[in-house]
């Protein structure tokens, strides 16, 4: 085992920066609330809310008037009621634009850091299998390299997005759909750079074991999830980010028990409890 190797040399740098990798999840690999989930619905609450106000004024407005329709205090009061309401609508609405905006901008965000540490913490992994692979004189480059072509892979296709640029300027559609897509195929890179991973370290006389994911990220149709959509009138928007939010979480969770188990059986240490079935929180 590693633990072995270590007794006759210095802690490795590989196993080093494995410790730092995992200890930077908190920042990497953010929880968000389901509660974001109502963003979609906020500008028909907006509406409502605006109507609403717009109608016990013209109610109170036209109860003012007298009988013989001779006092004039209700127009005034109506005015006011409507200028107000129209005050209230564009504050509101600002509030929402805010609201998608900070949504936007933690969506990206994430995603960006937690695809840049993974990029990070394979390489070390493949760092950490060369290390042993030189030291017991073992030959495992067709291996190494299906680790290597996985990690350029995700260089060329998890490219970071501009979180703020997005933020601004709300583009919920592409939004939408680049963290659907991306995070399904990021998990299924991942797995295909696990399997080589437990195939190099077991060749090298290190095994890793522990279950696969469960639940794993499933493949949700973009148009499908758009159409829905539109015909409820934002409605199903609800479960769509719901969804945005909720599919990283459990792939943050699982990913948080799947690095501790690699990282505990590399260093010789206790592995945790097998990986539980995971439900959208």
């Amino acid at each position: 085992m590693i633990r072995d190797l270590e007794e006759s040399a210095p802690l490795s740098i590989p196993i080093e920066n494995l410790r730092r990798d995992l200890r930077t999840r908190l920042e990497s690999d953010k929880q968000m609330s389901g509660a974001w989930a109502i963003v979609p619905l906020l500008p028909v609450i907006v509406g409502i809310v605006v109507f609403v106000v717009v109608f016990a004024a013209i109610f109170s407005a036209i109860g003012s008037v007298g009988p013989s329709g001779t006092t004039t205090t209700g127009t005034p009061a109506l005015g006011a009621a409507l200028v107000g309401s129209i005050f209230l609508l564009y504050f509101l609405y600002f509030v929402v634009l805010i609201l998608v905006g900070i949504l936007i901008f933690k969506l990206v965000s994430r995603r960006n850091t937690h695809f840049n540490r993974q990029i990070l913490l394979q390489e070390d992994l493949i760092s950490m299998a060369k290390e042993i692979a030189a030291k017991k004189g073992v030959d495992v480059s067709i291996l190494l390299n299906n680790m290597e072509r996985s990690v350029r892979e995700a260089r060329l296709e998890e490219t970071e997005k501009n979180a703020t640029l997005y933020a601004l300027l709300y583009g919920l559609v592409w939004l939408y759909y680049f963290l659907m897509k991306d995070f399904f195929k990021h998990e299924r890179r991942e797995d295909l750079f696990i399997n080589d991973m437990l195939r190099t370290f077991n060749a090298l006389g290190v095994p890793i074991n522990f279950p696969y994911r469960n639940p794993p990220i499933p493949d949700r149709s973009f148009a499908l999830y758009f159409v829905l959509t539109l015909i409820t009138g934002s409605i199903f928007g609800v479960y769509w980010v719901y969804v945005l939010v909720t599919d990283p979480n459990n792939h943050f969770r699982q990913q948080m028990l799947i690095e501790d188990t690699i990282m505990a059986q590399l260093s010789g240490t206790p592995s945790p409890p097998p990986i539980p079935s995971l439900s959208p929180s």
